[in-house]
């Protein structure tokens, strides 16, 4: 028997690519539409991270299309690192916590060898306090000037060598609960920890890149002289639904590291 949509699902009308909602284009492709109910289901938290979803048949009849459209769906979302694919054993919500995610969003590689190599990052927390957001930092995180976010600033080294010099901001009530403490004793990603303790995934990200130099402060930090040439790395972080959540500006050293990015 067919699985029925939710009542917050209106479901497509066949294969015909009707739209899903109102408001959405009529000529919207119709495994899109199934990828826009499969996200839904994924931002209200159904499927958790690490979760598998359920098999494509049974969300073919959840929305009464064939399993070809939801196959597409899948596969974009796939593309968009939101699922992953195991042969044999199905279909689950993608985490930070696998290896091959967490260094998604970790563009810095060594000179010589991988990513995977150097292993994950020795760090340092700085601060960690509630502040209220400037204009800027609210214009982007989507806030409004005051209200409540969290700053946190550290140090990751590799190899006992600092590297990168980070102030991330997130807003204040969707972290809150988050402490230097749990900072400071998590020894997994950072973004494995807002998503295993906040709900809070991240799924695509934006940057600014510049070349800078190191002030006195970051020139202490990161174990270099004042002037010494650094990367400027501004990152505007995504959950589903393209909320903003986190606003994290590094300095990197490129001495004997290179900022690597794959364009498709």
């Amino acid at each position: 028997m067919a699985t029925q949509p939710s009542s917050s699902e209106a479901p497509p009308a066949g294969e015909s690519g009707f739209a899903v909602e109102a408001g959405a284009p009529a000529f919207s492709p119709l495994y899109q539409q199934i990828k826009v109910l499969i996200l839904r289901s994924l931002q209200a938290g159904e499927w958790k991270p690490g979760d598998m979803i359920p098999s494509e048949l049974e969300l073919a009849a959840r929305y009464r299309v064939s399993q070809g459209t939801v196959r597409k769906a899948i596969d974009e979302l796939a593309t968009d690192n939101l699922v992953v694919r195991r042969q044999g054993k199905g279909t689950f919500v993608a985490t930070h916590a696998e290896q091959h995610i967490q260094f998604r969003f970790l563009r810095l590689l060594p000179d010589q060898g991988s990513l995977e190599e150097q292993g994950l990052a020795e760090r340092r927390i700085i601060d960690c306090r509630r502040l209220r957001a400037s204009a800027e930092v609210a214009r982007q995180l989507g806030l409004r000037t005051g209200d409540g976010v969290l700053l946190v600033r550290r140090v990751l080294a590799f190899g006992g060598t600092p590297a990168i010099l980070e102030e991330i901001w997130l807003p204040g009530g969707p972290f809150k609960g988050l402490t230097l403490d749990t900072l400071a004793s998590d020894k997994g990603p950072m973004y494995a920890l807002f998503e295993s303790q906040f709900g809070v995934r991240m799924v695509r990200a934006v940057e600014k890149i510049k070349a800078v130099s190191a002030d006195d402060e970051a020139a202490g930090l990161l174990a270099v002289t004042p002037g010494h040439p650094l990367l400027s790395v501004e990152r505007l972080a995504y959950t589903y639904n393209d909320t903003p959540m986190e606003l994290r500006r590094g300095l990197y050293r490129t001495d004997t590291r290179h900022y690597r990015n794959e364009l498709s």
